[in-house]
């Protein structure tokens, strides 16, 4: 009995070593399976096959390549600007500079936009009208743009007032109010419901464009944001607005186009676009002195009111003698009634100025 159970005893110890020895060469041999399975692929892989893995850095590589950063057609860029210059004999147009960056709306496109304030229906169209009923006429307004000058295409965009000169000094005294970021948010909601482009336009009153413009710096980063500035509210004299038309200087505009440059280049936005508003020879001085820059599109906006004849007047007075890159055209809904047989002028016969205008504002 005792040798019998000494005899199981060394059977059961044999069966357990034999168990570990077996699964020992299962192990081994799954291990010997996956080495050689990637190893073969490691040889596909560095010989070049047409079915191999791609790494990351070569990923990037061909995504580079598909999706090559954009570049200016600056043969498209020439003829555009000629087109624009009407046949102007002057030689003051159309205007030698560097070339954009790429991205730049002008002159490749025709701006059409809607000024006002979403606070004020007497400020202009943008706050006049509900919305819904706004941005329909805005497309209708496009659309003749389109059928006057088909050669151009046509860019809708909302030019917002966001600091109005006030006729009281307000808080801080500077006879400017600066609009809540909110209505500001609401007017990016709706040009973005058409597909429109922003301008945020500043009367500084008793400020100056260098103490407002940064504050809207958040909203300038937008690829989709412009700027516009406004010397007629612009009171270096000391008078309020309203009573003396305003001024600035070229040190003023040049202020702005830095401003702007930086931030396209910091942010590797597309050209960004100032508008200057101008309808006297005052409100823009030292314009010689005005200094251009690849990432800023600066346009001159003729930005009076009147009978057919003053506003022709006007645009050639202020506008065409002093050229400084591109230039605006604005036409008023109510103001260019006023006179006795005035009346707002068609597209078709704005775009018989030299040089037509790259930008047209509805008030």
């Amino acid at each position: 009995m005792q040798i019998f159970q000494k005899a199981s005893d060394k059977f059961r110890f044999i069966t357990k070593k034999q168990v570990r020895i077996f699964f020992s060469v299962i192990v081994l041999l799954i291990c010997t399976l996956y080495f050689t399975f990637v190893l073969s692929n490691k040889i596909q892989f560095n010989s070049g096959g047409d079915k191999s893995a791609t790494s990351l850095a070569e990923k990037k590589k061909d995504s580079t390549i598909e999706n090559p950063p954009p570049v200016l057609d600056t043969a498209l860029f020439d003829q555009q600007l000629i087109k624009i210059t009407n046949g102007d004999s002057s030689g003051r147009w159309p205007v030698k500079t560097a070339y954009p960056k790429a991205g730049a709306i002008l002159p490749f496109k025709r701006i059409v936009a809607y000024y006002g304030n979403l606070y004020s229906k007497k400020m202009g169209i943008l706050g006049e009208y509900p919305a819904p009923e706004m941005l329909q006429r805005l497309e209708a307004d496009v659309k003749k743009w389109e059928a006057a000058d088909s050669t151009m295409p046509v860019q809708p965009a909302l030019h917002y007032i966001a600091v109005t000169a006030q006729g009281e000094p307000g808080k801080g005294g500077k006879y400017r109010l600066r609009m809540p970021f909110k209505q500001i948010d609401s007017v990016l909601k709706l040009a973005a419901s058409i597909q429109a482009i922003v301008f945020l336009d500043i009367q500084v009153g008793m400020s100056s464009v260098q103490e407002e413009v940064p504050l809207l710096e958040n909203y300038l980063k937008m690829p989709q944001v412009h700027l516009g500035i406004d010397p007629e509210f612009s009171m270096k004299t000391g008078k309020k607005p309203g009573t003396v038309i305003g001024t600035m200087d070229a040190t003023d505009v040049n202020f702005a186009i830095n401003y702007l440059s930086n931030l396209a280049k910091t942010n590797n936005l597309p050209p960004k676009i100032l508008v200057v508003h101008r309808f006297t020879q005052p409100m823009i001085t030292n314009y010689k002195q005005i200094k251009l820059s690849p990432e800023v599109q600066v346009v001159m906006d003729m930005d009076g009111w009147g009978g057919q004849a003053r506003k022709m007047t006007s645009y050639k007075d202020y506008i065409w003698k002093e050229p400084v890159q591109f230039t605006g055209f604005k036409l008023f809904y109510k103001n260019d009634f006023k006179q006795p047989k005035s009346r707002m002028l068609t597209p078709e016969e704005v775009l018989k100025l030299k040089p037509q205008p790259v930008y047209i504002q509805y008030q």
